[in-house]
């Protein structure tokens, strides 16, 4: 049984990007997809591959069954996609035996794991309907703030700047990196971990 969504004020995330605070009280999830509109405008849009994709990211049974197939860890933590939207997307997971350390709290590898997926998610949009390329992670930093003893909700907005890198990776052969930021917030929306991971993205070449 998971936790349900508490209300949370809205000035809470104020540390994330400023915002006009509006007078009402708003969700993680919410909040979550209010901040889409500061996608970069200038970044490609999704083409139809892309947006049948994000589909299947909201279907619950698509994943797990792509986790079942793809990445097992992820249905052992029952990690799960709340939200994916052109610009942004959240991945949460419990806390609970699975993802458990001896100090009470969830374990790193299950944060980073989480945390990746909030990033891969938007990266494999930006690749979905694109020539052959390569995506790979050559870089993971971790800032550790509290302790996540509850379920635990990664959100990253880098969606345009992705599908920008992976745009400028295939109009090239050296290929592009990109670091992407994934902020982890508790049940109350207080920080608990902030990831940067590096993305690398290339081109493939074509067998002769």
């Amino acid at each position: 049984m998971t936790n349900p969504q508490k209300c949370v004020p809205f000035n809470a995330f104020a540390a994330v990007r400023p915002v006009n605070q509006p007078t009402a009280c708003l969700t993680l999830n919410s909040w979550i997809m209010a901040q889409t509109p500061y996608a970069e405008t200038t970044a490609p849009a999704l083409n139809g591959s892309a947006i049948k994709l994000m589909a299947n990211f909201k279907a619950p049974w698509k994943m797990r069954l792509f986790f079942l197939q793809r990445l097992p860890s992820c249905l052992f933590w029952g990690v799960r996609i709340e939200s994916c939207t052109a610009s942004a997307c959240a991945v949460s997971l419990p806390y609970r035996w699975a993802t458990q350390n001896p100090f009470r709290s969830i374990y790193f590898a299950a944060l980073a794991g989480a945390a990746e997926l909030s990033t891969g998610a938007l990266a494999m949009l930006a690749l979905s309907g694109q020539p052959p390329a390569s995506m790979l992670i050559t870089k993971v930093e971790a800032h550790f703030i509290k302790k996540a003893d509850t379920r635990t909700t990664f959100t990253c907005e880098d969606g345009a700047a992705l599908r920008t890198a992976v745009q400028q990776a295939l109009q090239n052969e050296e290929g592009q990196e990109f670091t992407a930021i994934s902020t982890g917030r508790n049940i109350h929306g207080e920080a608990v971990c902030t990831v940067r991971l590096t993305w690398s993205f290339r081109k493939r070449r074509k067998k002769r």
